[in-house]
């Protein structure tokens, strides 16, 4: 850390010395308030947080106030274990006063016949026309294609996960064509991308299926298939983690509100990825050049909004990720162009049920996936029957809010891959699967991967699955509020490198079986914190620190799950965001 230290180079500037007064004047609300007024104080209303879900009876013993927490508070976005989470998840809800109705377009409520090309062509026409809300009322609907939103500013709004359920009957294979893996064999990339409700830019979605049917392997980031597609719009001079205001050599063109993807690249001695994994004598002892899955993950690719640009200083919604060097080569680019403020509400998404495939072999029969997308939303959706669930590709400031997965079981019930951050999902649910698990399947959970950071998983309940980290040195997540019956396994190519980069956070989480394979993380990930989990033991997955010596990480109030105060890491770090 002392090197990252160094040669940092950056400045603090007045937003972060604001903002850390108004930080200080909430802690010591929260603080001097005990928990109990605290809670009262911060608990989201009905219109924030939409119906709870079901946990087991909180700790009889009140939660105490976290020694960690009050040390957090000191510096909230700069600390070495804990990553600042606040401003997760989506912001924006244009107002849309354009509807369109899906049975006017020829949607069948009966289930009888296939609705897929209406509900696609009513969503079409809202978004060429600019946005607006396509809504489906109560009914089944059969659907033999996918469902695509390809435009911002759209919803597709069901009346409700009871009362509204598409029924799937075809898988992405079948839809799409083979989609294999970039390292050969037959492994199929269905395992881990694509949706059958897909929210994705047009011309991305282009891009991609003509990959797919050319058996050319599509990259799936920020910036293109062949990582060129960008313009650049500055460069951008060193700064610290944490720092809101930036300064550029030429801010001439940026404008205010406008989405850029900051772009770094790592040098020669890999001394970026050596940061992402907190720096010291463990990451710089580290072997990275042969990790070429992990190393195609670079540059890191991170979009922001442009809050305002004065002069040379420009401020971003979110506090910075990472220093910025020089050696990295820090800019600010265009991405490709996101999908922006669309979403999917109030409805079921059920595959027609099939057995579960075996491991990487899925078919496609997976439910929402965000790709390309920023500030985009599901809220009251379940996926039933799914190879794999609720999907983040690439996909920045979204929001899961109240969603579930249930049926027979799923390769990954979440994924969140190739570059996905600032993600919020909160009051979700991962159901026991109603069939026995076939022979040769694997179930991973909540999956993170390939440098995914910032991400938040709250308020959950896990009836089956793990926190699965990929490999692919995802770094800075939180989850946080969680039960989960530990029963899955992690999975990660070699070539992806390490499970974890530094400051991931486990905060007030209850296992129910006591395994302690990727809960209890103080003894593997560097700068972590493991704070209030149940005890638990060794099951047979014991993985080994990726780095050599001392790990730097903490591990505060064990045996005590939900027994530390504040309760909700994220919900608590939302009350000191920005503005």
């Amino acid at each position: 850390m002392e090197r990252d230290r160094r040669s940092a180079g950056g400045r603090t500037p007045l937003a972060r010395r604001t903002l850390l007064g108004g930080a200080t004047a909430v802690a010591t609300a929260w603080i001097t308030g005990g928990p109990a007024a605290a809670a009262a104080r911060t608990a989201p209303g009905p219109a924030s947080r939409p119906g709870p879900v079901a946990r087991p009876a909180p700790a009889a013993a009140a939660p105490v106030s976290s020694a960690l927490w009050r040390e957090y508070l000191r510096t909230p976005f700069t600390h070495p274990q804990i990553p600042f989470v606040g401003r997760a998840g989506s912001r924006s809800r244009a107002r849309r006063p354009r509807t369109v109705r899906a049975l006017d377009y020829g949607a069948d409520p009966s289930g009888s016949t296939d609705s897929a090309p209406a509900l696609n062509r009513a969503i079409a026409d809202a978004g060429e026309r600019g946005g607006g809300t396509v809504l489906l009322p109560a009914g089944v609907y059969r659907i033999d294609d996918l469902i695509r939103i390809g435009h911002s500013n759209v919803v597709l709004k069901g009346a409700g996960s009871a009362r509204t359920r598409l029924y799937a009957t075809k898988h992405l294979t079948e839809l799409i064509g083979p989609y294999g893996s970039r390292y050969g064999g037959d492994k199929s990339s269905w395992s881990w991308a694509g949706g059958l409700i897909w929210l994705c830019p047009r011309d991305r979605w282009a891009a991609l299926t003509d990959a797919i049917r050319a058996k050319d392997w599509p990259f799936e980031g920020w910036t293109g298939n062949a990582r060129d597609a960008w313009r650049t719009l500055t460069t951008v001079r060193p700064a610290r983690r944490g720092d809101r205001v930036i300064t550029v050599r030429d801010p001439r063109a940026v404008r205010r509100g406008q989405l850029v993807l900051l772009r770094i690249a790592d040098d020669a001695d890999h001394t970026l990825l050596e940061h992402m994994a907190g720096g010291g004598p463990g990451p710089e002892a580290y072997h990275w050049a042969d990790k070429t899955k992990l190393t195609s993950y670079v540059p890191y690719e991170w979009p922001v909004r442009a809050v305002s640009v004065q002069g040379n200083e420009i401020t971003l919604e979110r506090p910075l990720p990472l220093d910025l060097r020089p050696e990295w080569d820090p800019r600010l680019v265009t991405p490709v162009t996101p999908l922006t403020d669309s979403g999917v509400e109030g409805l079921t998404l059920e595959a027609v049920e099939t057995p579960q495939s075996p491991h990487l072999l899925d078919k496609g029969y997976n439910g929402v996936t965000f790709q390309c997308a920023y500030d985009c939303w599901a809220e009251d959706v379940t996926v039933r029957h799914a190879d794999n669930g609720f999907g983040l590709v690439a996909a920045s400031a979204c929001t899961l809010r109240r969603t579930r997965v249930e049926g027979r079981g799923s390769h990954h019930p979440y994924f969140c891959r190739e570059g996905a951050h600032d993600n919020l999902i909160e009051d979700f649910v991962i159901a026991q699967a109603t069939v026995p698990a076939p022979s040769g399947t694997q179930l991973h959970g909540i999956n993170v991967e390939g440098l995914s950071s910032h991400n938040v998983w709250s308020r959950g309940v896990m009836e089956t699955g793990t926190f699965d980290t990929h490999r692919g040195m995802p770094f800075a997540n939180v989850r946080t509020e969680v039960t989960v019956n530990n029963e899955g396994r992690h999975g990660g190519d070699a070539s992806a490198g390490p499970l974890y980069g530094a400051r991931f956070t486990h905060w007030n989480i209850t296992v129910t079986n006591g395994r302690a394979g990727l809960v209890k993380i103080d003894e593997v990930a560097p700068y972590s914190a493991t704070v209030a989990i149940s005890t638990v033991r060794e099951f047979g997955q014991i993985d080994k620190p990726d780095f050599t010596g001392a790990l730097n990480s903490r591990l505060e109030a064990y045996g005590t799950p939900d027994g530390v105060w504040p309760r909700n890491l994220y919900e608590a770090q939302r009350a000191l965001r920005l503005g």
